[in-house]
């Protein structure tokens, strides 16, 4: 009885202290305005979708061993090529594996490939383009120039040639990738370096005797850091199309893994008489892409002031 009068108390105060007119700490104001984000984030049905797709993915790979009914690696020539059934929910591949069970632990390299990328290329672009645009001179001019050597290539090509120089597989591929989604990042970053580093506040802290490094990583990256999180959201959709693409040449994850490329490259062969086998990997590839995008459009509306 006390615990059931209790929880909507509790509940009351905290939608009282998230829209408190005048916060009491940097932290609640923090959480105000994360709170009024995440409001106007949920209004939006397209990001909704894409969240829910993304965090089902995400479910996916974590319970991986639980969810699949199959040993993915397992070879069954009697039964390959069979069409979707109760014994096998999204029927089997040209060895006889089951694809469902493939296609859920797929998943897990998909992220995987696509979470370490944007933990190497963001940080990377986000650094070299707040230091070209702070510090400028000829030190912005050759960065800008690096960036624009690497920006006239398409970034499946850039990828390609950076794989084929280091050699298949997922931790080459994820390096190469990250080489080729870094420059656009950067590029963004130092546009916004432009416009902040004019700021009063940071003249104030100019004269105050703060150091470039010291202006850089604690006012102008900060300031950066939404613009950059909505870049890389948008990329995620890039990113996980390359690396299909080189799952499919061969230059990715190498058989017999699951990889999402791999399979799809695996089942070209019998697209005009079992076209599922390459429907289902191709799919799942188009469903993520799309969800990221949503949700990166979404972000877009509830971090940039100049939407929405």
């Amino acid at each position: 009885m006390f615990n059931d009068t209790l929880a909507p108390t509790r509940a009351a105060g905290l939608r009282g202290w998230l829209g408190a007119p005048v916060p009491a700490s940097p932290f609640q104001a923090r959480m105000q305005q994360l709170w009024l984000k995440w409001w106007r984030l949920r209004t939006n049905p397209s990001a909704l979708f894409g969240i829910v797709v993304i965090l089902l993915v995400v479910v996916m790979a974590v319970f991986a061993p639980l969810l699949t009914t199959h040993d993915i690696y397992a070879q069954n020539l009697a039964g390959r090529l069979m069409k979707p059934s109760a014994a096998h929910w999204l029927g089997t591949d040209e060895l006889g594996r089951d694809i469902y069970s493939r296609l859920i632990y797929g998943a897990r390299i998909t992220l995987y490939i696509a979470g370490l990328t944007a933990i190497i290329a963001a940080p990377l672009g986000l650094i070299v383009g707040t230091t070209a645009g702070y510090i400028g001179g000829f030190l912005d001019t050759l960065l800008m120039r690096i960036v624009d050597v690497f920006l006239a290539f398409p970034s499946l090509i850039l990828a390609l040639a950076f794989v084929a120089a280091l050699g298949p597989g997922i931790e080459n591929a994820i390096i190469a990738i990250s080489l080729a989604a870094w420059p656009p990042i950067a590029r963004l970053a130092r546009a916004e370096t432009l416009s902040i580093r004019r700021s009063d506040y940071i003249a104030a802290v100019r004269m105050q005797g703060a150091s470039a490094l010291r202006i850089i990583l604690g006012h102008v990256v900060p300031m950066c850091v939404p613009s950059v999180i909505v870049r890389i959201t948008l990329n995620m959709a890039t990113i996980i199309l390359t690396a299909a693409g080189l799952g499919f040449l061969g230059l990715g994850a190498q058989p017999p893994s699951p990889e999402w490329g791999a399979m799809l490259s695996s089942a070209r062969q019998f697209i005009l008489t079992n076209g599922w086998i390459a429907a289902i990997p191709g799919s799942a590839i188009l469903l993520v892409s799309l969800a990221f995008n949503l949700l990166g459009d979404g972000l877009r509306d509830v971090l940039d002031p100049r939407h929405g």
